[in-house]
This record gives C-alpha cells, sequence and structure tokens, in this order.
C-alpha cells in the first residue's frame, strides 16, 4: 500500500511526507526507550555475591577420637539477600556444626560458618567443603586439612591398701596409719587429695605430684577421735589417670580415756654417746603383733609412762638406744602381756 500511495504523491508534498513518517518512526523509537526506564532502578534485577573469609582452613593436629572446630565468614557483598541452601563436604571426618540451613545472609551482612573435624585415626586428612547458594556465585569453595594423631596412654592409679584401718585411737588424741599410691600404664600425676571426714586427714604428699608408670609413693592418714565409738571416711585422690579419682576406705575407733597408765623403766644403754631411747609397742594377742613408735620426742630418761592404752587389753613394749649420730639399736628385751585391767 505504502508503494502504490507514493506513486500518487507529487514531488511538491514528498518532503512533507517524508517528515511526517520520520516523526512517526522517531515516536516509536522514543515510545520504546520510555518503556525501558519506566521501571527505573528499582526495576533493575538485584544480585549478590557471596565470598568466604579463607579460602583453607587448617585444624592442625587433633586426637584420634576427638574433635576441633574452626570458624570461616561467609560476606554477602550484594544488594540483595543470599540463601546457603547446602554445605557438602567430601569426608565424613570433616563435619558441619553450625549454622542450621538454609541460611540467610542479608545483603551486605556475614555470617557464621562452622566445620568440625574428627580423625577416626593417626594420618593425614583433607577434604572440600562446597558451600551452595541462590547468590550470582551459585558455588564457593572451601578446602579443609587436619592431621590425626595417636591418643596419649593414659595412666591408671592404683591405692594400697583398699581398706586402710588406723585401729582404736583414744579420743582427742591421734593415731596413724600408711598407704600408699601406684602408677600403671603411663605416669599419672596426682594433685588433690582429701577426706568426706574431718577427723581423717591425709599427709605425706607434696601435691601435685608425678609417679613414673611402675613406681609408688607413700602418704600418711591421720585419724583424730573426738567422740567414743566406730569412725569412717572416703579418702579421694584426683589425677590424670583413667578414672580420674581414685578412693580408699578409712577406718577407725574413737576410744575412751584410759583409766588405767603403763609405767616402764628400763637400765641405761652402755653403749656410748647415747642421745636418748624410743619405746615401741604392740597389741598382745596370742603373741606380739606390729610395734609402733609411741613417743613423739626422743626419750632422754630411762622412765616412760604409757596413758594412751585402753582398759582391757594386752600390750608388748620394747624401747631401742639412739646415738648422737641417730644411730638406733634393735629391740631391747621385750616386756609382755602387759594387761591392762578392763575398767
Amino acid at each position: 500500500m505504502l508503494k502504490t500511495a507514493s506513486r500518487q504523491i507529487s514531488q511538491k508534498h514528498l518532503g512533507k511526507v517524508a517528515g511526517a513518517l520520520l516523526l512517526a518512526v522517531g515516536l516509536t523509537l522514543l515510545t520504546g526507550c520510555q518503556g525501558v526506564s519506566a521501571g527505573g532502578p528499582s526495576g533493575q534485577q538485584q544480585s549478590s555475591t557471596l565470598s568466604l573469609g579463607a579460602a583453607t582452613l587448617n585444624f592442625g593436629s587433633v586426637a584420634a577420637g576427638s574433635s576441633e572446630t574452626l570458624t570461616v565468614t561467609a560476606t554477602n557483598s550484594g544488594s540483595a539477600s543470599v540463601t546457603v541452601s547446602s554445605v557438602a563436604i567430601s569426608t565424613q571426618y570433616f563435619s558441619l556444626s553450625a549454622p542450621t540451613l538454609p541460611l540467610t545472609v542479608a545483603a551486605g551482612q556475614s555470617a557464621t560458618i562452622s566445620i568440625a573435624f574428627t580423625p577416626n585415626a593417626a594420618g593425614t586428612f583433607s577434604a572440600t567443603a562446597a558451600i551452595t547458594s541462590n547468590a550470582s556465585n551459585t558455588q564457593v569453595s572451601l578446602s579443609l586439612s587436619g592431621t590425626g594423631t595417636e591418643v596419649a596412654a593414659q595412666g591408671q592409679l592404683g591405692v594400697s591398701p583398699t581398706t586402710l584401718g588406723v585401729g582404736n585411737v583414744v579420743d582427742g588424741t591421734s593415731g596413724t596409719a600408711s598407704g600408699s599410691l601406684t602408677a600403671s600404664g603411663a605416669s599419672v600425676t596426682v594433685t588433690a587429695a582429701g577426706t568426706n571426714n574431718s577427723v581423717f586427714s591425709v599427709s605425706g604428699l607434696s601435691l601435685p605430684v608425678t609417679i613414673p608408670a611402675g613406681q609408688s609413693v607413700p602418704f600418711t592418714v591421720t585419724f583424730s577421735p573426738q567422740t567414743t565409738g566406730p569412725a569412717g571416711a572416703t579418702l579421694t585422690f584426683t589425677s590424670n589417670a583413667q578414672p580420674s579419682t581414685t578412693t580408699e576406705t578409712l577406718t577407725g575407733a574413737g576410744t575412751p580415756a584410759p583409766t588405767h597408765t603403763v609405767q616402764l623403766s628400763w637400765n641405761a644403754s652402755t653403749s656410748p654417746n647415747i642421745s636418748g631411747y624410743n619405746i615401741y609397742r604392740a597389741i598382745y594377742l596370742n603373741s606380739c603383733g606390729s610395734y609402733s613408735k609411741i613417743n613423739s620426742a626422743l626419750n632422754t630418761s630411762t622412765l616412760y609412762t604409757d596413758s594412751a592404752v585402753t582398759d582391757g587389753t594386752s600390750y608388748c613394749y620394747a624401747t631401742t638406744a639412739v646415738n648422737s649420730s641417730n644411730e638406733e639399736s634393735a629391740y631391747s628385751n621385750i616386756d609382755f602381756p602387759v594387761q591392762i585391767p578392763a575398767p
């Protein structure tokens, strides 16, 4: 139609027609431009990029069976929020510990991603974590590495005896008994020792003390009853052994102050440079039992009064001589049985 019509237009009207056509085309182009700009900046499609604060996480050395957690920062540098939908890790020894997915990171904000390393044996471990989101870069990668180490051997701590009896002790006085701690498997460090009954106390250990494997250290339990009757306690040692606590049962009995005393006398030693004497006592049943020294300080005379006896009990007594070089003689002739009458 346009071609036929143009043939009918005279030469003098050609310029006006051409101008009209040009104007029509221009309007069409202008209308098209207005269509693009009508949305303005808000009409443009928004996009965001997710970036990591580090490309690698190196967990270092971790004991087999233990776990170590490290974090990496994920930053949304765009103008729209980003949703992280998954964190896929190529081996089971590394795992996502936080946060719970899906995770939305607002525009211009950051979030922390925590990865745990749990080796099951000694050796070198590596993996790749693929973090997937709806950002313009739909996936970012994080390299993971760590070394599993052998679990250090843990020692065991034993106590002997498992039940320590101090025996009968006169109320208001103190009696003692000895025990020992033994380490096995590996060295053990004892950090604390205590009882759950104040009439029993432990001494002889300078804590903390490290006991090499196969070695033992002694300790002393003191029983100081204030009332008559049986008493007991649990002595607990705390250490780096497996298990971390080791216990011993303590027993003793408080007895009333005696109504009898034993007066001892002996002949002086004829050896030179004698400084004094020690006095020893044992309970007599069918024979003399184990002797214990009953004088707290060296006795410088040949007389001694034993007032810490229990009525109705029989005893054996012996003395030793101690010279100026602190050398102690063997027991003297033993006096037994010394029978304390019943009250």
